[in-house]
C-alpha cells in the first residue's frame, strides 16, 4: 500500500487555545486536513512538538497534537499536584468538548498511552479508535523484567555501540544506574543511531517538564486493577504499535497490553525502536492507517 507523501510541517495552522476545567489556559496544534485524531505526547511531559508529522499522517488526518499543562505553549497551573496524570483526564474531555466532537480517534505514545487509558476507562463512549504507540504500561500493572529489556537489547549486538550501551542496561535493571548510564543506552531507543538521532534526544531535557514529569506518576496517579477492568469492557477497535528493538516496551508485555482489550490488534514494527514513525515512516503509517480507515 504506497501513501502519498505528507505535506511539510510548515503548513501548520496557528496554534489555537482552550480552558481547563480549573482555568489554566491549555495549547493544541492542528494540521488543519483530514478527519481529527487526537494526539497525546510522551516523556512523560514532553513538548508535544516531537510528535511532529508522526511520519507524514498529516497528509491523512488532522492531527490535534495537545501541549499537555505546564509543556509547549500551554500554561503553568497554579496548583503543580495538577500534573498527576489521573488528574490530566479532565483536560482531554475539555479538549474533546472544545472541539465539538461527540466520540473522537485517540493516539498516544510512550507515557502519553497511560493518559489514554485513563481518559478511556472513565469515558470509554467518548472514543471511536485507539492507537497505543509503545506504550507505557503503568497505568495498567504490567510488569517489565530485567531480562525482557536485556533479550531484546541483545537484537542489536552487531552495533558498534552496543557494548557501552548493553553494559548500562545491565547496570539500569540491577538497580545500579548512575546518571551516566541513562544517557548511554539512548541507542536503543532509534533504530539508527545517527545525527538525527542524537539531536532527538537532545531535545528531549529541552522540551520536557522535570516539575511535571516528576508529579507525573505519583502516589494516587493509577489504580491498575480498576483500569484494566474498564479496557475489558471497551469493545472499540484498538492499535497496540510496538517497535522490535524497543527496550522501554518489549514486544513480549506489549502483546500482553493488547490481550486487555476484546478487539486489540498487536503490530510488532520490524527494526522500530521507540519511536516507530522516525525509523520506518512507510510502515507506521500502513499499521495506523488501517485503524482508522
Amino acid at each position: 500500500m504506497r501513501l502519498p507523501p505528507a505535506r511539510p510541517p510548515d503548513t501548520l495552522t496557528p496554534m489555537p487555545t482552550f480552558s481547563a476545567p480549573d482555568g489554566t489556559r491549555l495549547a493544541y496544534h492542528a494540521s488543519s486536513d483530514g478527519p481529527p485524531l487526537i494526539c497525546l505526547p510522551g516523556g512523560p511531559m514532553r513538548d508535544s512538538a516531537y510528535l511532529g508529522t508522526l511520519g507524514g499522517l498529516t497528509a491523512h488526518h488532522d492531527l490535534i497534537r495537545l501541549d499537555l499543562r505546564g509543556t509547549g505553549a500551554s500554561e503553568v497551573p497554579r496548583d503543580p499536584a495538577s500534573y498527576r496524570c489521573d488528574r490530566l483526564v479532565d483536560d482531554v474531555e475539555a479538549l474533546r468538548e472544545h472541539l465539538g466532537l461527540d466520540r473522537m480517534d485517540l493516539l498516544a505514545h510512550s507515557a502519553g498511552a497511560n493518559l489514554a487509558a485513563l481518559y478511556t476507562a472513565r469515558h470509554p463512549h467518548r472514543v471511536s479508535r485507539l492507537a497505543l504507540i509503545t506504550p507505557s504500561v503503568y497505568a495498567v500493572g504490567i510488569r517489565i523484567s530485567a531480562e525482557d529489556r536485556l533479550a531484546v537489547a541483545r537484537l542489536r549486538g552487531s552495533e558498534p555501540w552496543f557494548g557501552p550501551a548493553f553494559t548500562a542496561l545491565e547496570e539500569i535493571t540491577a538497580g545500579r544506574a548512575t546518571p551516566d548510564s541513562w544517557q548511554a543506552i539512548s541507542p536503543f531507543a532509534h533504530a539508527r543511531w545517527d545525527e538525527a538521532a542524537r539531536a532527538f534526544d537532545e531535545a528531549d531535557a529541552k522540551e520536557k517538564n522535570a516539575e511535571a514529569a516528576t508529579a507525573y506518576a505519583a502516589e494516587g496517579a493509577f489504580d491498575p486493577a480498576e483500569t484494566r477492568a474498564a479496557l475489558a469492557d471497551f469493545t472499540s477497535p484498538v492499535l497496540v504499535l510496538a517497535g522490535e528493538f524497543d527496550i522501554s516496551g518489549p514486544p513480549r508485555a506489549m502483546a500482553e497490553y493488547a490481550e486487555l482489550f476484546p478487539n486489540a490488534q498487536l503490530e510488532i514494527q520490524p527494526g522500530a525502536g521507540h519511536m516507530p514513525w522516525l525509523d520506518d515512516a512507510e510502515r507506521f503509517l500502513v499499521a495506523v492507517g488501517a485503524l482508522l480507515t
